[in-house]
């Protein structure tokens, strides 16, 4: 099978985006982790199927692989890619966009700079629901993992992450903590695992260890979550800069059952072939 595809990215985090409506898809396990080897095959961090809605009340359906070859539910950074290729392969002329996924219906704004609003909707607190094993919902849980007594807060925007907080990303323990977390025998069904230093209350760094890929140079659901944690611990204000190590995303909570808004760039890099 000849596949065509385009190979986006949102502040480093990479995709091999493939519109599966124009092309009869039906990508294997192993045809992903073809695709997302920076050796063997195309290399990027995700891989992302743009197909027909599945229920009326959206315009197109949104599947996300990690290049291990699991299906996830959710990606705030593939999104916005979704929004641009949808609008440049003339597969919609709105700005405005409804896309169902595994976790539930999203809205991508697309703004006249080529920016990507996004409505990711209220996150996830209750423990689970994330999935997260917890007597009670709280704002910080103590979790012993890789021989250390941590403190974090547990979030879901669509996929789980704990989020922990360090004094310097620079110097915090993504390589050792990351994998261990990431298979944590308290998150189910796996976590994208957040170091977050918060340097004001409207300014974050962040580094992301994601669930299936490893540390990658952005996360958008990942900013989502360390905001939202940040927040409910006292510590963020309502819109907050979050500076990862490809860029910087802009994230907004007012709170309670209120959507997250994420807004920040996304761009293609190339058109591609590959033979499956």
């Amino acid at each position: 099978m000849i596949l065509e595809f385009t190979k986006m990215h949102g502040l480093g985090n990479d995709f091999v985006v493939v519109d599966a409506i124009n092309q009869d898809v039906q990508l294997t396990p192993e045809q992903c982790r073809f695709l997302g080897d920076r050796r063997f095959g195309v290399g990027c961090d995700q891989v992302l199927l743009v197909e027909r809605p599945r229920d009326s009340a959206t315009d197109f359906y949104y599947r996300i692989f990690n290049s291990d070859g699991s299906e996830v539910e959710q990606c705030g950074n593939g999104a916005r890619c979704f929004a641009r290729f949808v609008r440049d392969k003339g597969l919609t002329d709105k700005n405005e966009i409804d896309v169902g996924t595994h976790s539930g219906n999203i809205r991508l704004f697309i703004e006249e700079d080529g920016s990507v609003r996004i409505n990711m909707g209220p996150p996830v607190l209750v423990p689970g629901q994330i999935p997260f094993q917890a007597e009670a919902q709280a704002t910080n849980y103590a979790i012993e993992a890789g021989g250390e007594a941590l403190q974090i807060a547990a979030v879901s925007m669509g996929n789980p992450h704990a989020v922990l907080l360090v004094e310097n990303v620079d110097q915090a323990p993504v390589e050792r903590l990351g994998p261990v977390m990431e298979r944590h025998p308290r998150f189910p069904q796996r976590v994208n695992v957040g170091f977050m230093e918060v340097q004001a209350r409207d300014r974050i760094r962040l580094r992301v260890f994601e669930r299936g890929a490893e540390e990658t140079l952005a996360c958008g659901t990942g900013a989502c979550a360390a905001v939202v944690a940040g927040q409910i611990q006292g510590l963020l204000d309502e819109q907050v800069k979050v500076a990862l190590p490809g860029g910087q995303l802009v994230i907004q909570w007012q709170g309670g059952e209120e959507p997250v808004w994420m807004s920040g760039p996304a761009e293609s890099v190339y058109e591609g072939r590959v033979e499956l």
